[in-house]
């Protein structure tokens, strides 16, 4: 079962480029013009954070989350083992959840589309959004101070990009 699903996931993510394309073409004569514009860059922009999002969970955070959940023990009479159902299942959680997070400056679009937040809002509440920032990282990664920081910096960074993405839609309305 673990090679079909792995298998499953990885025709979705090779085949997802047309399968995002379909769905325009399918979507496209509903949309107004303008609305054409916003959906095509949109919908490039979210494909991109969440492609980054899995990138750096592959290259970075699995391996060193791998290892310390590989080299953790609670006890010298407690085994720990390491199945192959485990290992797939960590990895596609850990890079599923990375992809998703890494939608924040696309969060923060719609919000302030919806005038919701502004951009000086989130300026102001900064200190409690890397808290917040800080919280969500220790959730998705394992016990481990160096994988949540890994988490951590990006996170914020992409919270700095919302401000901006913000400010220059505020600036483009007024």
């Amino acid at each position: 079962m673990t090679h079909i699903s792995t298998a499953l996931y990885l025709g979705l993510l090779g085949a997802s480029p047309y399968i995002l394309i379909e769905l325009f073409r399918f979507i496209t004569p509903a949309l107004y013009e303008n609305e054409k514009k916003y959906s095509v860059q949109v919908a490039i922009t979210v494909y991109l954070l969440f492609i980054i999002g899995m990138l750096m969970s592959y290259f970075i955070l699995f391996p060193i989350s791998f290892r310390f959940l590989g080299t953790y023990s609670v006890s010298g009479m407690v085994e720990s083992n390491i199945t192959l159902k485990s290992y797939i299942g960590t990895f596609t959680t850990l890079t599923l959840v990375m992809g998703l997070v890494f939608q924040l400056p696309v969060i923060a679009f719609f919000l302030g589309k919806l005038e919701v937040v502004s951009s000086e809002q989130l300026r102001q509440y900064r200190k409690y959004a890397f808290l917040v920032i800080m919280l969500v990282a220790a959730i998705i990664t394992p016990p481990d101070l160096m994988t949540m920081v890994l988490v951590t910096i990006p996170l914020y960074l992409l919270y700095e990009v919302s401000i901006f993405v913000l400010k220059r839609m505020e600036r483009r309305k007024s």
